[in-house]
C-alpha cells in the first residue's frame, strides 16, 4: 500500500506504516505490474488530484480493473479535501474496463473543485477506453503493458497483429518516438529478417503508405520481415543523425522482436531509399500552388537495374523534379547528355568534335552549358505505356492524318514537360496543348527541363476539370432550325467561322480531343490516391471527359495508388462511363496506366492489325519502336 503525491495525512490515525511513492519514477509502476499475481491488488490512498489519478488510470488501463473510493480519517483531519482509495484489481492483460467510482458525487459537493477535477479525470479516461473498446481509435500502449501482455505473447508471432505503442521517453531513453509493431498477415516468402525496424521521417509520416493501416501492411509484404517495427520519427530526432537515433532505439527494439535473440543478434534498421548514389540540387522554388519544389542532378548506384531499356554508363546524370510535399515520388525524370551528343542524335551525319563522354555537373553556370536534357529518352516507363495505348486507336488516327487532320491531343499536368516533348519530336502528327495548373511548375519546365512551345504545342495556365468542362459544352450540339448542328465522321463539330476576331483560338475550342491524357498528382497522399487528385476520378469529371472526345477518342490516365480497394473503385467508376476499359501495370513502378474509349470501334486484345499504322505515325527508329510495341502487348482488357 503506498500513499501519492505526498499528502499531509497521519499515518498513525490508519493505523498503518507506509512510505510515499515517487510517481516521477516510471519503474515504481512497472514493478508493481511485475510482481502482482491474477487477483491482486494495488491499493494507493491519494488525494485524486487529476494530475495524479491521470497518471494512475494510464499506468493501470489494460488487465486492471479501478475502484475508487472516499475515505473517512476521522473528526482529526481537517485539512479540506477528501482522501480516496484506489483500488487495482488485476485481471488478463487484454482487459479494457470502463472506471465506475463507489461514491454518490452529491454527498461530496463540498469538496467543490477537487471533485469536479477527479469526474473529469474519470471522464476523459473512460472516454478512451470506450473508444478503444468500440474500435473507433487504436489503442496507444506503453511498452511495460506491452512486457506484461496487454497485447498479447510478444515472443509469439500472431499473424495480423498490430499494435501502437510509445517507445522509450524518461530514463528509458534519449527520445521517446510513436511506433507500430505489425506481425505479418501470413508467413513471408521468402522470409528474409524475423524483425526488423523501418524508420518513417517526419515529412512522410503523412504518406498513405505510412499513415493508413492498408498502407502499413503493403510496407510489412515488401520488407518480408515476419515482425516489422515501424518508428515514426519527429522534428526532435532531426537535430541527430541516423546512427544516434539506431543506437537509442537498438536496447528498445530488442524487447519487441519474437523468440529470443542472442547476444550478437542485430535487428536490421530499414527506410525508404531511392538508391541515390550522388546528388546535386539544381534549384529550390516555392510555390504558392505546389509548396517547395526541388530541381536536383543525380547519378544512381545501379543505373542500369534502374533504367532497364536503355543503355546508359554508371556515370549517367539524370535530372529530377521532385516535389517536397511528396518525396517519395520523382514527378520527372530524364537524362542528361553533352551538347555534341545531343546534336549528334539530332543529326546522325554530323560527325561529333567530342569523345560524348558526360561531364560531372556543378552548380556553377559555366559547366552548366555542357549538359543538355535528352528528350529522345524517356527514364519514366510510365510515359512509355501512356504512348503504347496509342495503339489502340491507330487506325483512326491514320484516318484522321489521311484526311489531312491533326490529332488533338490535351496533356493535363505539365510536370518537367518530358512526356509532350516526346510526343511533339516524334509523332509530328499530334497537336498538343498542356493544361497546367501552376505557373511556376511552367517556369521550371522551361528553364531547367528544355520545354518549348512551338505552333503546334502550347500550354495553358488553368484548371484541368474546368479546362475539360468547357471543352464538353463549347462541343454541345447547338439547335440550327430546329435541328442539331451535324458532325463529321469523326464525331468532332463542324466549325463555323467567327465573328468575334479569335479565328484559330475560338475554333480550337470548339473541337472535341481525339486523345486526353491525365498526368497530374495530388496534393492530399492520405487518400491511398498519389496520383491523380481525387477530382480527376470523380463520376461527373469521367462524364465530362466522354462528352469532350470524339466518338474514336482515347482517354488514358496515370494512376498511382497501392491501395487495392482505392484502384478497385477508380476502375468501377470509369467502367461506369466508358464501353471499353484497358490497364497497364508497371512492374517495376506503383504506376498503373488505365485506358478508356467510349467508341465501339476498339482493336481486340493483342492489337495485331494495329503495328502497322502505330509504327507509321512515329518518325522513330525500328528498335524503339519495337520497344512500345512489345509494352502495347501487355495492356489487358478489364471489361
Amino acid at each position: 500500500m503506498v500513499q501519492s503525491s505526498g499528502t499531509n495525512i497521519s499515518q498513525r490515525s490508519l493505523g498503518l506504516q507506509f512510505e510515499p511513492w515517487n510517481l516521477s519514477n516510471e519503474f515504481h509502476a512497472f514493478h508493481v505490474k511485475r510482481v502482482l499475481t491474477l487477483g491482486g491488488k494495488f491499493i494507493c490512498l491519494t488525494l485524486a488530484e487529476s494530475h495524479v489519478v491521470e497518471l494512475l488510470f494510464s499506468k493501470f488501463r489494460f488487465g486492471w480493473k479501478i475502484d475508487l473510493k472516499p475515505v473517512t480519517l476521522g473528526a482529526s483531519s481537517n485539512h479540506g479535501f477528501q482522501t480516496f482509495l484506489l483500488v487495482a484489481l488485476r485481471e488478463k492483460s487484454s482487459t479494457l474496463d470502463l472506471i465506475v467510482p463507489s461514491f454518490n458525487s452529491s454527498i461530496l459537493e463540498h469538496k467543490g473543485n477537487q471533485i469536479r477535477g477527479l469526474l473529469q479525470a474519470v471522464d476523459a479516461e473512460n472516454k478512451i477506453r470506450s473508444e478503444s473498446l468500440q474500435g473507433g481509435v487504436d489503442i496507444v500502449y506503453s511498452l511495460e503493458d506491452l512486457k506484461l501482455g496487454a497485447g498479447g505473447d510478444l515472443e509469439q508471432l500472431i499473424f495480423g497483429r498490430r499494435l501502437h505503442l510509445i517507445l522509450g521517453g524518461k530514463k528509458l531513453s534519449r527520445f521517446s518516438y510513436k511506433a507500430v509493431v505489425l506481425d505479418s498477415k501470413e508467413a513471408p516468402d521468402p522470409l528474409m529478417y524475423q524483425c526488423a525496424i523501418f524508420l518513417v521521417p517526419k515529412i512522410r509520416a503523412h504518406e498513405w503508405l505510412f499513415s493508413s493501416e492498408e498502407g502499413q501492411w503493403v510496407v510489412v509484404e515488401n520488407a518480408k520481415a515476419a515482425r516489422l517495427i515501424m518508428v515514426f520519427l519527429d522534428s526532435e530526432h532531426s537535430l541527430v543523425g541516423m546512427d544516434d537515433i539506431q543506437k537509442d532505439l537498438s536496447p528498445l527494439v530488442k524487447t519487441l522482436a519474437p523468440g529470443k535473440l542472442d547476444n550478437g543478434t542485430q535487428i536490421p534498421f530499414m527506410m525508404a531509399n531511392d538508391g541515390v548514389k550522388q546528388r546535386n540540387i539544381v534549384h529550390e522554388v516555392t510555390s504558392t500552388m505546389t509548396g517547395e519544389i526541388i530541381v536536383e542532378d543525380v547519378v544512381y548506384e545501379e543505373t542500369e537495374a534502374h533504367h532497364g531499356d536503355h543503355t546508359v554508363s554508371k556515370d549517367s546524370i539524370f535530372r529530377r523534379l521532385i516535389f517536397k510535399r511528396s518525396l517519395g515520388l520523382v514527378q520527372s525524370e530524364v537524362l542528361l547528355i553533352s551538347k555534341d551528343i545531343a546534336e549528334t542524335t539530332l543529326n546522325p551525319g554530323r560527325r561529333s568534335k567530342s569523345s560524348g563522354r558526360i561531364k560531372k555537373k556543378s552548380s556553377q553556370k559555366g559547366s552548366r552549358a555542357s549538359l543538355e536534357v535528352d528528350h529522345s529518352y524517356l527514364a519514366n516507363s510510365y510515359h512509355r505505356a501512356i504512348i503504347s495505348g496509342f495503339l489502340l486507336i491507330a487506325s483512326n488516327m491514320e484516318h484522321l492524318v489521311a484526311t489531312g487532320e491533326k490529332i488533338r491531343t490535351t496533356i493535363i499536368g505539365l510536370g518537367g514537360g518530358l512526356l509532350p516533348m516526346f510526343l511533339r519530336r516524334y509523332i509530328p502528327v499530334l497537336d498538343i496543348e498542356v493544361i497546367e495548373l501552376d505557373p511556376v511548375i511552367f517556369n521550371v519546365a522551361r528553364d531547367y527541363f528544355g520545354f518549348t512551345e512551338d505552333n503546334q504545342m502550347k500550354v495553358q495556365i488553368g484548371d484541368g476539370v474546368q479546362f475539360v468542362s468547357e471543352i464538353a459544352h463549347a462541343c454541345r450540339p447547338e439547335l440550327v432550325d430546329g435541328e442539331p448542328r451535324s458532325q463529321t465522321s469523326t464525331g468532332r463539330m463542324k466549325i463555323v467561322s467567327t465573328k468575334d476576331g479569335k479565328g484559330d483560338a475560338a475554333n480550337r475550342n470548339k473541337s472535341k480531343i481525339d486523345i486526353l491524357i491525365i498526368d497530374a498528382d495530388s496534393a492530399d497522399l492520405s487518400t491511398g490516391l498519389t496520383c491523380p487528385p481525387a477530382n480527376f476520378v470523380e463520376e461527373s469529371f469521367l462524364a465530362t471527359v466522354k462528352e469532350s472526345l470524339s466518338d474514336v477518342g482515347l482517354f488514358i490516365i496515370n494512376t498511382v495508388s497501392r491501395s487495392p480497394s482505392v484502384r478497385e473503385k477508380i476502375v468501377q467508376r470509369i467502367q461506369e462511363v466508358f464501353a471499353h476499359i484497358f490497364c497497364l501495370k508497371i512492374e517495376e513502378d506503383v504506376n498503373e496506366v488505365l485506358f478508356a474509349l467510349g467508341a465501339d470501334q476498339c482493336v481486340k486484345d493483342g492489337f495485331p492489325d494495329s503495328t502497322i499504322q502505330f509504327q507509321n505515325l512515329f518518325t522513330l527508329g525500328q528498335p524503339k519502336i519495337s520497344a512500345f510495341i512489345e509494352t502495347a502487348k501487355m495492356i489487358k482488357r478489364l471489361n
